[in-house]
């Protein structure tokens, strides 16, 4: 399991304004080109897709597991694990935030998936994960076994792609800041604090106090 926050979350934990954040985890899948009934290696994947193998898959994917431990989030297992598509992985997801589980659901599937590395890619490796998020089973096998939420996801894709979006992650803050790729907390923190610069500038002090002009 996940031994802690993500950077994010850490991130707004320590912003001093925290009470006047939301987070709110939007969909954009990546391996819609994948089969629906079979899962790779990350290492094939990554060679089938991006033509990276050996050394240089090995040196990039363990460059994002230090960056999770560096952030306390141990184990985190990228190499190692199975990948597939996530497609019905996202249309849960916006199942469950619908739900009023958006940040509830989006942590258990990263548990499940880095922290556990099980699948999270068939309906039934969805519907295991109900009776914690407290989601009602056959109505969630319903919503998937339909699609309901298929165009719901498309329009997050589309909407990240708007901003910029290439891969994930990519975070964006107060709509206007995007930030592509894995950061650390104390990148996040910073844009957090220039993002509430930029909005909330300094009032004066002092009332009526006198001040120099410029005509003295």
């Amino acid at each position: 399991m996940r031994a802690g926050p993500s950077p994010g979350q850490r991130a707004v934990e320590r912003f001093e304004h925290a009470g006047e954040v939301e987070v709110v985890h939007h969909s954009f899948p990546l391996s819609s080109s994948f089969p629906e009934d079979r899962t790779f290696s990350v290492r094939e994947a990554l060679l089938r897709r991006h033509g990276v193998g050996g050394g240089q898959a090995e040196a990039s994917t363990r460059r994002v597991e230090a960056l999770a431990a560096g952030e306390g989030l141990s184990p985190y297992r990228v190499l190692d694990n199975q990948v597939g598509n996530t497609d019905l992985a996202h249309e849960f997801l916006a199942h469950a935030s619908a739900q009023g589980k958006n940040r509830e659901a989006w942590d258990a599937i990263f548990d499940t998936y880095f922290g556990e590395g099980k699948p999270v890619f068939s309906l039934d490796d969805l519907l295991a994960l109900t009776d914690a998020l407290g989601l009602e089973r056959e109505q969630t096998r319903q919503a998937l076994a339909q699609h309901r939420y298929r165009e719901h996801v498309r329009d997050d894709a589309a909407r990240a792609r708007r901003l910029g979006a290439t891969g994930a992650p990519f975070i964006v803050i107060d709509g206007r800041y995007g930030v592509p790729g894995a950061q650390d907390s104390d990148t996040l923190l910073d844009l957090l604090r220039t993002a509430w610069d930029d909005t909330h500038p300094l009032a004066p002090a002092g009332g009526d106090a006198p001040a120099c002009g410029p005509d003295g």
